[in-house]
């Protein structure tokens, strides 16, 4: 082989000679989406608009950082919104059916955060054990439960909306539209699970086992690492940080229906493939998940303040967001 023809064939990508390149690009988004902003409203940087937007954002960041994990390892989650409608409406009968006992206060809120975090364990256990045991595809067993979800949570409020009653709502209240230092809670939970989400991702073995079985399950098997039980324990977590979001977002409307969550999925899924994580797996970027998250979220306030487009063309615009951010990764890998 001549030198050129060696040279040709080992020649780098741009990506691989400049690293930080494609680490920035998703901040450098989430700049110029706020300087856009700012230049369309003049309310855009205001305390308050900044917090709804954060507040909002969480719901979502929580999820998609969970969702990181499992798109790490090779799989595929498409049903947390459902997951979530689901749990908000098993949480908010259980505490109308434990108020007469227990009473308006910290226990019974306590005792449904409690069912949201283990009806979110068991959901996530439920789809980790069909992908694992069962060997079926991670996108057949999210789409069947998925529907499985949004039906029983349809079913339980018989077509319509299970509230929370009034008292127990007004107590509850707090833990979404309060907070410490003028931060909200949501925007509080949403921080520490994002920073310890990157810790381990970035520096646990089951972070590294992630990577390793998204990138080549076989090779991992080889290497002694348990690839069955990693990956169910990514779903396990995910179905964890959903019931965590739920517990943040029952206070802020108090109810449930066979609406709630609607194209949460959708956002997560984006939020993660325009950080950066690989979408075959074997890649995850946590911190770059968080600022995918932002972006969305920026994207959906600019057009409310700006008024350029309406409301109900988002899922279009989340849409056309996951097939650019796949064809740049694509481009990427093949540069």
């Amino acid at each position: 082989m001549s030198d050129l023809t060696r040279s040709d064939t080992t020649r780098p990508s741009l990506a691989a000679r400049l690293p930080g390149l494609s680490a920035l690009g998703p901040l450098l988004a989430l700049v110029l989406l706020v300087a856009l902003g700012a230049y369309l409203n003049d309310n855009f940087l205001s305390a308050g608009n900044v917090t709804n937007v954060l507040a909002r954002s969480a719901f979502i960041g929580m999820i998609a950082v969970g969702m990181t994990f499992v798109i790490t390892s090779g799989g595929l989650d498409l049903s947390v919104g459902s997951m979530a409608a689901f749990i908000a409406g098993v949480m908010i009968l259980a505490m109308n059916a434990l108020l007469p006992m227990m009473g308006v206060g910290l226990p019974l809120i306590l005792a449904g955060m409690a069912i949201a975090l283990g009806a979110g364990l068991l959901a996530g256990l439920g789809n980790g054990l069909l992908v694992t045991k069962a060997r079926i595809e991670p996108f057949i067993v999210t789409l069947g439960t998925m529907g499985i979800f949004r039906s029983l949570v349809t079913w339980l409020a018989d077509g319509g909306t299970i509230s929370l009653d009034f008292g127990v709502r007004q107590f509850y209240r707090p833990v979404y539209y309060s907070g410490l230092f003028g931060i909200a809670w949501p925007i509080i939970v949403f921080a520490i699970v994002a920073i310890a989400g990157q810790v381990v991702m970035r520096h646990t073995r089951f972070g590294r086992y992630c990577e390793a079985i998204g990138s080549n399950d076989k090779v991992a098997l080889y290497s002694a690492v348990n690839v069955e039980r990693i990956r169910l324990m990514t779903y396990v977590l995910l179905g964890l940080l959903v019931g965590l979001a739920t517990i943040m977002y029952v206070p802020r409307l108090g109810s449930a229906s066979g609406s709630t969550g609607m194209l949460w999925e959708l956002e997560a899924i984006a939020a993660v493939i325009i950080g950066g994580t690989a979408l075959k797996g074997g890649y995850g970027r946590v911190w770059g998940t968080v600022i995918g998250v932002l972006i969305l979220s920026l994207i959906d306030n600019i057009l409310i303040l700006a008024d350029l487009v309406s409301p109900y063309l988002n899922g279009t615009i989340q849409g056309v967001i996951i097939v650019l951010a796949v064809v740049l990764q694509r481009s990427k890998s093949s540069a």
